[in-house]
């Protein structure tokens, strides 16, 4: 078993079903050695567990619960397309999260640290690049979305 997921089923956690698209896209793509996942929302089977704007009904704690919920997810998708399934994945390259909040909230890192966070327990070796955008609204009124890049091992 890969070491990210004994220390995912140490943390009492478990890779959820691939969460189906709402839309016109795949979840997850293989290219080279990196596996794309599409922004995935909070959902928790097959509804969104944290809707809402920071900064008025959600609050930062919340908000981290969903995008750890949304990284779940991006690590369920990439799972299902890894040529070698969950073992073959390494790492990860970037974080991209997006955070549904009124104009005058600016804590959007703090809300996405709940996906780093959960990244960096999961595979401790390395860090990886991030960025955290406040945005008007997402897809069904999700309070985040989060998009992953995985690193794979290389083939042999």
């Amino acid at each position: 078993m890969a070491a990210w997921l004994r220390r995912l089923a140490e943390l009492g956690l478990e890779l959820p079903e691939v969460a189906r698209p709402v839309a016109a896209y795949v979840p997850a793509r293989v290219h080279g050695g990196l596996v794309y996942v599409s922004g995935q929302l909070p959902m928790v089977r097959g509804e969104v567990s944290q809707r809402g704007r920071l900064g008025q009904a959600v609050s930062v704690e919340q908000g981290q619960e969903a995008a750890r919920r949304a990284t779940l997810n991006a690590l369920a998708a990439a799972s299902a397309v890894a040529p070698g399934g969950p073992e073959a994945i390494v790492g990860v390259l970037r974080v991209e999260g997006f955070v549904q909040c009124d104009p005058d909230f600016h804590e959007q890192p703090q809300v996405i640290n709940g996906a780093s966070h959960l990244l960096g327990t999961l595979f401790p070796e390395a860090g990886h690049v991030r960025l955290a955008v406040g945005c008007q609204s997402l897809p069904l009124d999700a309070a985040v979305e989060v998009a992953v890049t995985f690193i794979l091992a290389p083939r042999t």
